[in-house]
């Protein structure tokens, strides 16, 4: 029986993906060999000796010591484009909110509770609304910073919306530039983009290289009045510099999910409070991935959609017992585990190996299920991290 231990509300759907028959689930699970969670921050919070994997029902792992888990052999799942057309929709909203004065004039109209009359009412509206008057986007250019499961759908929309679009994504994957329309004009540095942009929207993840990538010195290259977007994560725009670009003039207003004291009461500021992935279809699909991958790594050992180990994964052969092993990322470790099961007797059926920067994973079929005597001299081999037999 396997044991999951979740924390924060994970939708039903996503829970029913546990096969009760083998799975047990719940919040006060002791010895798990699973976390699922959405917003909870492991960080300080003391690692089980049973935890295999730990699965995030969202795209950001900043609440998870990746790196501390990855030395342990805890593989960390999140699960990207699951929200991705629900935090497009809020982009959208995003735009049309800060072109149309929609803000300003629904807060006037709330103003005016101390009217009774509407034959009053009406002619004061027809005066005032012009004080409210935007802008459309169509013909306007988006630039998207990042081109991944959001950043293409958003481009996608924009150009259905009768805009021009611009990109920027330095590392563009080869399945990412499949999903991109050819319509959209590729950037080469982010100065470029900014540039040319009328409205900038963020879409990549937060890590070092991505900390304040929005900043003074990257600000002064943007179109003047132009409109920044950051539904992506607070750290990659230092707020500071945000600030004194709307100030100035420079930046015309900023839209963001991530509001904080510095931004709040600036008319040129629209903040939301996270919503991003807030929706019902969000969360149950992102609680549905993360509990398939989790039930696939528990019984099969695979891996997909890891932040800190490779995609693996490897059909069960048939009449065979799987060993799945983590090792750290450096020769011989795999020629040894391989001499350990030739000592032993031991014939391997198939098996796969994959590694992600200083990590690696294997998966072994092997005809003979291996006794104790077999495992204890696998996790004795210098390097190896964490065995198992599945």
């Amino acid at each position: 029986m396997y044991k999951v231990r979740t924390y924060n509300k994970i939708s039903v759907k996503g829970l029913d993906r546990f096969p009760r028959q083998s799975f047990e689930v719940g919040s006060d699970i002791a010895h798990p060999d699973a976390f699922l969670l959405r917003s909870q921050k492991l960080q300080g919070i003391e690692v089980p000796a049973s935890l295999l994997a730990v699965a995030r029902a969202g795209a950001g792992v900043n609440n998870v010591p990746v790196a501390d888990y990855g030395k342990q052999g805890i593989v960390v799942f999140n699960t990207p484009g699951a929200n991705a057309n629900a935090v497009k929709e809020l982009v959208m909203a995003g735009m049309l909110l800060s072109a149309r004065g929609i803000v300003e004039g629904m807060n006037f109209v709330q103003s005016l509770a101390d009217i009774k009359d509407a034959a009053e009412m009406s002619p004061l509206l027809e005066k005032e609304k012009s004080r409210f008057a935007g802008n459309e986007i169509r013909g306007k250019t988006l630039g998207i910073v990042g081109l991944g499961a959001i950043g293409s759908l958003v481009a996608d929309m924009a150009l259905a919306m009768g805009m021009r679009v611009v990109g920027f994504d330095p590392v563009l994957s080869i399945d990412a530039a499949w999903r991109l329309s050819n319509e959209v004009g590729r950037m080469e540095n982010l100065q470029s983009l900014l540039a040319r942009s009328d409205y900038i929207s963020l879409h990549v993840p937060a890590m070092d290289a991505t900390k304040h990538m929005i900043n003074a010195d990257t600000l002064a290259a943007v179109k003047p009045g132009a409109v920044l977007l950051n539904f992506a994560r607070d750290a990659i725009v230092d707020a500071a510099a945000v600030l004194a670009s709307l100030a100035n003039g420079k930046l015309g207003k900023y839209v963001c999910d991530f509001p904080e004291p510095a931004l709040l009461g600036n008319p040129k500021v629209i903040a939301m409070p996270h919503i991003g992935a807030s929706t019902e279809e969000s969360e149950e699909n992102c609680a549905v991935m993360a509990a398939n991958q989790l039930v696939d790594y528990l019984e099969n050992g695979n891996i997909v959609n890891s932040v800190n180990f490779p995609a693996i994964s490897m059909e069960r052969s048939a009449g065979t017992s799987r060993i799945t092993f983590s090792n750290a990322n450096v020769s011989g470790v795999l020629g040894n585990v391989l001499s350990v099961l030739a000592a032993h007797k031991v014939n391997v059926a198939d098996m796969m190996n994959k590694s992600r920067g200083d990590l690696a994973f294997n998966i072994m079929d092997v005809e003979v299920a291996p006794g104790d005597a077999v495992i204890d001299a696998i996790k004795a081999v210098e390097h190896v991290i964490r065995v198992r037999v599945i």
